[in-house]
């Protein structure tokens, strides 16, 4: 680990999911399969907090994020959270609503690519979860609700308003997040909601699967491939290309891209160090 990162140590077991790491691949589970993995307090409170420990822990080259059971989550819990949030007042809703969020943020800004493994429901802030991974790997079972308008709420919930337009386009999003109507996996691929479709119960081994190429690839490429990817969802052209100049300089300058040279001119595969 790097000196520079903080001086707190990993955390040992984390109490609402379950991680696993195993040659560059973390794991995450949400483990309530009695609940459908309906997320609590605690829950996000700790998917807030493993992605940046992640992050500044360095090995980590890929994650796969999956629930127990019968399906990847239901969403909020109602009685623990919804529930709960009736008698809050609006300084702690903003709070509790801040963290959903900063979940997403965490999601999008950690520097590996997150590959959701999806089967069943994928509802409620369960589908934002998967649509803030990078790769959505789903199995015939699943099914996208994005429920917050039928809870009386805005569509627009965890950065939903924002990414689904960019994955699916406008018109599909104004219809997901208004309608709340469930999008089953051949609609899903349809539109352009799933990465990649897996045969039935396979979802989770596709994922892995999809998650140890990445890890065993150029992970500075892919770490910033995803950092500009974020970064220029609002950039004008002008910028982006500037933007993409200065990366391309800096990553020019390391190991791995000498390291191509190298394999290239050796007639074998590369090396990567993600260095």
């Amino acid at each position: 680990m790097s000196p520079f990162t903080g001086s707190a140590s990993r955390t040992e077991e984390w109490r609402h999911l379950r991680l696993t790491l195993d040659s560059g691949v973390a794991t995450v589970t949400l483990a309530r399969p009695d609940k459908l993995n309906a997320l609590t307090f605690g829950a996000y409170a700790d998917l807030r907090d493993l992605l940046p420990e992640l992050a500044r822990d360095g090995s980590v080259r890929a994650l796969v994020l999956g629930g127990d059971g019968r399906g990847f989550c239901s969403g909020g819990d109602v009685d623990e959270i919804i529930g709960a949030t009736l008698a809050m007042d609006t300084d702690r809703l903003l709070d509790f609503n801040r963290m959903t969020g900063q979940v997403v943020r965490a999601l999008r800004e950690c520097p590996f690519p997150v590959v959701a493994a999806l089967h069943g429901a994928a509802a409620g802030a369960g589908a934002v979860l998967a649509l803030a991974a990078d790769f959505r790997v789903a199995d015939p079972t699943a099914r996208f609700s994005f429920l917050f308008t039928k809870v009386g709420l805005s569509g627009g919930d965890m950065g939903a308003a924002y990414l689904l337009p960019r994955v699916v386009g406008l018109g599909h999003a104004t219809r997901l997040l208004m309608l709340g109507e469930p999008v089953r996996a051949p609609e899903a691929e349809r539109i352009g909601l799933i990465s990649e479709l897996a045969d039935e119960g396979q979802a989770h081994t596709a994922a892995q699967a999809l998650a140890r190429r990445l890890a065993t690839g150029p992970a500075l490429a892919h770490a910033q491939t995803k950092a500009l990817l974020t970064a220029e969802l609002d950039m004008p052209l002008s910028a982006a290309i500037e933007l993409d100049a200065a990366t391309q300089a800096l990553l020019m300058h390391s190991a791995d891209y000498a390291e191509f040279h190298a394999a290239f001119t050796e007639k074998r595969p590369p090396k990567w160090q993600g260095r």
